[in-house]
């Protein structure tokens, strides 16, 4: 695999909105879930799993 570099300014940015913007919400969620096993799979110690937050909060 050939490692690929591109460089772009922040004006850039306009043309993922646009392309995302014509993406059905049901493929916009495919492309993230994509992206999630991906991240997974690099990544053998994390679990694939949402993060329980708990906070402990005192009340006076």
């Amino acid at each position: 695999m050939e490692k690929v570099l591109k460089i772009t300014t922040l004006k850039d940015t306009a043309s993922d909105f646009a392309f995302w913007s014509t993406k059905s919400p049901i493929e916009r969620l495919e492309a993230v879930e994509l992206l999630r096993q991906q991240f997974f799979s690099l990544n053998k110690d994390v679990q694939p799993r949402l993060q329980r937050v708990c906070r402990v909060i005192k009340q006076a």
